[in-house]
């Protein structure tokens, strides 16, 4: 039987209540999928070190001195640049309508939208998709493989930190000759990008590791099902 991601997490936490025996597979499961736990909290807790005193505090004065329309337009435009990636990445996979959704986007956005800064395809019906080439690789059948979390980049899998070499060459970075100028777009993505999770902050809760672990992988999973997973119960 398959589920919608929302379902399939709701029915997970109401097995788990209804009985401790459902925990000896998890935990088995969680053991397979994190086998370098002891590694990657050490990398995780530097990540949250430099997050807590440097870039948390960035993104949340980018908030408080940016405008929302303004912060919304930059946050498109980096946006519209990921769109090529997906569009990539949709071809690749076989999805030829999603693909062509993408460069509908690309086009209405990059033209009437100002290089993006305003989503004019969105009112148009064109709805964005989300691929990379880890849900590529994964959509071929190339397994996560363990848990790792990233200096810097942080969570991640053996195969998804492989996919973002590829998927860089289709950033505008590499291609970008002019350093300075390479260094404050980047910059600016990773303030935008950090400021865009503030509000995702409330839900953590108990272990900061674990939760954003099972969070992970769990998004992992049910974006590269296209949003079915099995209901292994």
């Amino acid at each position: 039987m398959r589920v919608t991601g929302a379902s399939w997490i709701s029915r997970l936490g109401r097995l788990f209540a209804c009985t401790s025996l459902a925990l000896l597979p998890v935990l088995a499961l969680a053991a397979e999928e994190d086998p370098w736990e002891g590694f990657n909290r050490k990398v995780f807790t530097f990540n949250d070190t430099i997050d807590t005193y440097a870039l948390k505090p960035l993104a949340q004065g980018y908030q408080t001195v940016t405008p929302q329309f303004l912060e919304d337009g930059v946050h498109n435009v980096f946006g519209n640049i990921g769109d090529v990636g997906t569009l990539a990445n949709n071809l690749l996979q076989g999805k030829f309508h999603d693909a062509g959704v993408d460069t509908g986007r690309l086009i209405f956005n990059t033209t009437f939208g100002l290089l993006g800064f305003f989503d004019v395809a969105k009112h148009m019906g064109l709805a964005k998709n989300d691929e990379d080439f880890g849900q590529t690789l994964g959509a071929w059948g190339l397994g996560s493989g363990p848990y790792l979390v990233l200096p810097l980049m942080g969570p991640s899998t053996v195969r998804d930190a492989g996919a973002t070499i590829p998927d860089s060459f289709l950033t505008p970075y590499p291609h970008i000759d002019h350093v300075p100028t390479r260094n404050v777009i980047r910059g600016v993505d990773v303030i935008d990008t950090r400021a865009s999770l503030l509000s995702a902050e409330r839900m953590v809760s108990g272990d900061k590791y674990i939760f954003i672990r099972n969070a992970y992988l769990q998004n992992r999973e049910f974006r590269v099902q296209d949003g079915e997973v099995e209901d292994d119960f």
